[in-house]
């Protein structure tokens, strides 16, 4: 089974790569309290112990997963944006309803609708993909269907 594809941008690689530095130092602060706390005798009513083996599984896992985004992550081209049409990491707005919204166009594991930074896998951010100023699109949301009008591709 192949594994989807996860597009990432600079500054999302960079994130990626802050925390994984900074888990790899948190998982040798927790293996230091591992040892101190096995010290203290009785590990089954030790609280401490417990609450460090949380951490540490916590921790573990984050690794292996940030690990395995690092190994399939494809950084976004900010070439792909040079031909006017909507791609990852394009900053597109549009006007729908009367409103006008800007959205950045993210692969998955960076989308925050709050910030405006959706997906390319999200029905907008699909329906978005290769479309250029002045394109009108229809959205099919769990809201209904909503007509976007492409303002601005960036």
């Amino acid at each position: 089974m192949t594994q989807p594809d996860l597009y990432i941008s600079r500054a999302g690689l960079e994130e990626l790569k802050t925390e994984l530095s900074r888990l790899l130092e948190e998982r040798k602060e927790i293996t230091a309290k591992i040892k101190e706390a096995r010290e203290f005798g009785d590990l089954s009513e030790n609280a401490e112990y417990q609450e460090a083996k949380t951490k540490q599984s916590f921790i573990e896992g984050r690794i292996a997963e940030i690990e395995s985004m690092l190994k399939i992550a494809k950084m976004i081209d900010d070439n792909n944006r040079t031909n006017g049409r909507v791609a990852l990491g394009s900053t597109v707005k549009v006007q729908v309803n009367g409103d006008t919204k800007q959205f950045v166009i993210t692969g998955s594991n960076e989308s925050n609708p709050a910030e405006g930074k959706i997906s390319n896998e999200s029905p907008i951010g699909r329906a978005l993909m290769g479309q250029k100023k002045g394109d009108q699109v229809d959205v099919t949301t769990p809201d209904g269907t909503r007509q976007y009008t492409i303002l601005e591709v960036r």
